[in-house]
């Protein structure tokens, strides 16, 4: 098995080095980009790549860019304490959009206390967007993710209500990007969405990049629920007639507490994963996100309204 899944250094140097090219190109061509970083294993790869992407010879230089988080205010805390740790040790600069402000606003209007605030998130971000004047947002969404993140392009175009339409995107011919935007208008940047999940892992392998502790098997309380391993907690608690388990469990994927799951598995190390997914017949959301179960069509529905 580990014969098998060797690292291949060849392949993962050439995506290294498109995503490097993207991320220089944007910075040439856009005003006032920004990188989105949740502490999440994605935003953690892309960050490594911008830094590559500026170093001077063994020392990277600062980041010509802020890194921003849309908050939902029901992330798992490791995220969050990791999240702070790594601005800290790069000595970046964090603009955290809060969708708690939102609700104080009165721009998200929850229906219940407890719900699922993921979706809330586009309107947190198009307010920070427009608050903070970007013209440019880096994230770290991947093709392989989901259906509609298929349809998107690297650079994809958003309009002046940060609305995207799969029908008037950009063409990419020959890795050139159109960045031309109107007042208003937007992009969000995708350099890693040619990137698979195990090309994830076995860069943060190669590269010996550090994560948030929930990405490696652990113990956890949970319950079986729609075909999910749901986390017993405050915001998602145990039902009256459920029965809750306490399992080795990781996280392949993190967003909001109340429709985040984590999956079986007793990996350890950035090695056991990349066995493990290597083997995985779905994808880390499919698996793991109770609101991509909604329909079929979810996620490109809330990218339509301004979502990542």
């Amino acid at each position: 098995m580990v014969e098998k899944y060797q690292i291949q250094n060849g392949h993962l140097d050439g995506l290294e080095a498109e995503s490097i090219y993207i991320i220089r190109e944007l910075v040439a061509e856009c005003e006032n980009p920004a990188l989105l970083f949740s502490g999440g294993k994605d935003s953690v790869v892309l960050l490594a790549l911008a830094r590559k992407a500026f170093q001077l010879g063994s020392r990277p230089v600062q980041l010509p860019f802020p890194l921003v988080h849309i908050d939902t205010g029901h992330n798992y805390p490791e995220v969050i304490q990791f999240r702070d740790e790594q601005v800290a040790r790069f000595n970046a600069r964090l603009i955290v959009g809060k969708v708690e402000d939102s609700i104080a606003r009165g721009t998200v209007v929850l229906r219940k206390e407890n719900e699922s605030r993921n979706a809330a998130q586009a309107v947190t971000l198009l307010e920070t967007i427009a608050e903070y004047g970007f013209d440019a947002l880096m994230g770290g969404a991947r093709r392989d993710e989901e259906k509609a993140r298929a349809k998107e392009r690297i650079f994809s175009f958003r309009d002046e209500f940060g609305q995207w339409n799969p029908k008037e995107q950009r063409p990419e011919l020959w890795s050139l990007y159109n960045t031309k935007l109107h007042k208003g208008e937007n992009m969000r940047v995708f350099p890693i969405s040619n990137w698979t999940e195990l090309d994830i892992w076995q860069y943060i392998a190669r590269e010996n990049l550090v994560l948030p502790s929930i990405y490696y098997a652990h113990q956890r309380e949970v319950v079986r629920r729609k075909g999910l391993l749901v986390p017993v907690t405050p915001l998602t608690p145990k039902g009256v007639d459920e029965i809750s388990e306490v399992l080795d469990v990781r996280f392949r994927t993190v967003g909001d507490i109340s429709c985040t799951c984590p999956v079986a598995s007793r990996a350890r190390t950035p090695q056991d994963i990349i066995e493990e997914t290597a083997l995985a017949d779905i994808s880390e959301r499919s698996a793991t996100r109770l609101d991509d179960q909604a329909s079929e069509a979810a996620m490109e529905k809330r990218k339509k309204e301004g979502y990542f």
